[in-house]
């Protein structure tokens, strides 16, 4: 047998492997529920994300809706496009708190949203719902940990959650099924370039 056939054998006989551990664990996935996903940590693309498996969701033909808190007044891409497949947005729109300064008006404003999640969250004809910058709402104390326990846990069994924002609180970690973390490693705005429209937002 020749080295390159020696190399194609083990690569297949790797390969094969692989495929056997991959094949046992789709065969022992046999519950079907709907998923919590948090998205969370310093990097950027954690919306972006979010809203990419709303896309796809969406592209399956599942219902799906939308809270944003805390993001700014400005023009929405990701709105402008899904708004148009139906998929139902409510947002805080008071812009970022950095920017209001008022503890009092932003508890009100993430409560009025809040009371939408909670709306969406009993809905069993949604599939699929993005709580866009979250994580920053139960930090301030402006919505209760404790009440976005509960109605996650209340949720109609099919219905996928997707949560994201910096400094996700370990319960909800502990309670998502899938979690990832977007590590900052480089970003643009930290060399002094303007946010890219279509880009960055």
């Amino acid at each position: 047998m020749s080295t390159e056939d020696n190399k194609e054998a083990r690569h297949k006989a790797r390969q094969q492997k692989v495929k056997e551990q991959v094949d046992a664990k789709i065969a022992a996935a046999q519950e079907e529920k709907g998923l919590l996903l948090i998205i969370t940590g310093n990097g950027k693309g954690k919306s972006t994300s979010g809203f990419g498996t709303i896309a796809r969701a969406v592209g399956h033909g599942l219902k799906c809706s939308v809270a944003q808190f805390i993001k700014g007044t400005w023009d929405n891409g990701e709105r402008n496009l899904l708004e148009k497949l139906g998929v139902d947005f409510q947002v805080m729109a008071t812009g970022f708190t950095w920017e209001t300064q008022n503890k009092t008006a932003d508890t009100e404003a993430a409560q009025i949203v809040w009371q939408e999640c909670k709306r969406m969250l009993q809905d069993d004809s949604i599939d699929v719902v993005l709580f866009d910058e979250l994580t920053y709402m139960v930090s301030y104390g402006y919505i209760d940990l404790d009440e976005v326990v509960e109605a996650l846990n209340n949720r109609p069994k099919m219905q996928s959650v997707i949560i994201t924002g910096r400094g996700a609180h370990r319960t909800l970690i502990e309670m998502a099924d899938t979690v990832s973390e977007v590590k900052n490693v480089k970003h643009a705005f930290e060399s002094g370039v303007k946010a890219l429209k279509g880009v960055d937002w």
